[in-house]
């Protein structure tokens, strides 16, 4: 997975109606880039969490990143030494997002399929619109967004049946590790929204791709922090498959896949750019299935089936709602 600092920055982005139309090519390769290579990154965390300590993969991959990103930033001329009031803020959503979400996702992935985090994580924008109605001055939802709930909720619970069977009549204490990466992945999820409607409410100069990339460096300081602090260095295996993961995640996931997705920010209406969150669970499955031979049971794919329905209806919701809004102050506006 990938930062999301493009909510905090989308009044630095420029707008449609100012930039040239692109070649369609160009629009059909950065939405394949963005469904594959961010659906992809489920799978290169699996492989590398079981030979990575989180806070070492995580650490790595993200200073990494951030790094080469801050590099690239420099060489186009953009201004990277931030105030220290922005650089606070940003640290705040990079630890959010990824020391807090995307390491709860890889511990995750050492004890559960990647279909099913990726199905897990999937409800995230389920927790943003609650958490966003629940705010001073939130977006309420209507009939459709209520039912994107209730299909989340019961697809949540289909899709973790299995699971919380075995645990219950089994035994509570046989399957535990199980369970509590299942409870970390959907804390990671919560951390995730926080995090993303934290950054969507501040208002920061600075370009998305700089804003980004320090987020990724104080994430991946701060892990690599933590990963000195609780002595997980030799725990980590060094091979191919973790330098594979490490690579695929730094230049698919956090450099190709996040560039793609701001470049149709740019060029694509938010509608169509929003259906990246009900693709890629869909792209980590079956890379799942094909690719680390996981199986899943026929009341998980129910339940797959179920939170993608309710993704799609709420990411429609949430931007009709918007919209709606947005012609309103514009009307505002006229009148006066």
């Amino acid at each position: 997975m990938t930062p999301s600092s493009q909510h905090s920055n989308q009044s630095n982005v420029p707008t449609r109606s100012n930039r040239k139309t692109p070649p369609p090519a160009f629009i059909i390769v950065a939405f394949a880039c963005v469904y594959f290579f961010w659906g992809s990154t489920y799978t290169a965390i699996r492989i590398g969490a079981a030979q990575l300590p989180p806070f070492v993969l995580t650490g790595v991959r993200f200073c990494v990143a951030g790094a080469i990103l801050l590099f690239c930033c420099r060489l186009r001329g953009l201004r990277i030494l931030l105030p220290l009031r922005t650089l606070i803020t940003l640290s705040m959503i990079g630890l959010l997002l990824l020391a807090a979400g995307n390491t709860s996702l890889v511990y995750a992935e050492k004890y559960i399929p990647s279909g099913l985090a990726s199905l897990i994580f999937a409800a995230t924008p389920l927790f943003i619109a609650l958490i966003e109605m629940a705010l001073p001055h939130g977006e309420p939802l209507n009939l459709r967004g209520w039912i994107g709930i209730l299909l989340g909720f019961l697809g949540m619970v289909t899709l973790l049946g299995p699971t919380l069977h075995e645990v219950f009549t089994v035994g509570l204490f046989t399957n535990t590790t199980r369970l509590i990466a299942i409870l970390a992945c959907l804390g990671g999820a919560l951390s995730w929204a926080i995090g993303s409607l934290y950054s969507r409410h501040q208002r920061l100069n600075v370009n998305s791709f700089v804003s980004s990339a320090w987020q990724m460096i104080f994430a991946g300081f701060f892990n690599l922090l933590l990963a000195t602090m609780f002595g997980q260095w030799p725990q980590a295996h060094w091979n191919v498959s973790t330098f594979g993961s490490l690579a695929w995640l730094i230049t698919g996931g956090s450099l190709i896949g996040y560039s793609s997705y701001v470049y149709l920010l740019e060029h694509v209406p938010v509608a169509k750019v929003a259906t990246y969150a009900y693709i890629n669970p869909i792209v980590a499955v079956l890379l799942g299935l094909l690719l680390l031979h996981e199986r899943m049971q026929a009341a998980e794919f129910v339940g797959m089936a179920l939170i993608i329905l309710a993704v799609a209806l709420l990411t429609s919701t949430t931007i009709k709602l918007k919209s709606v809004s947005g012609k309103a102050q514009q009307e505002t506006m006229s009148d006066e």
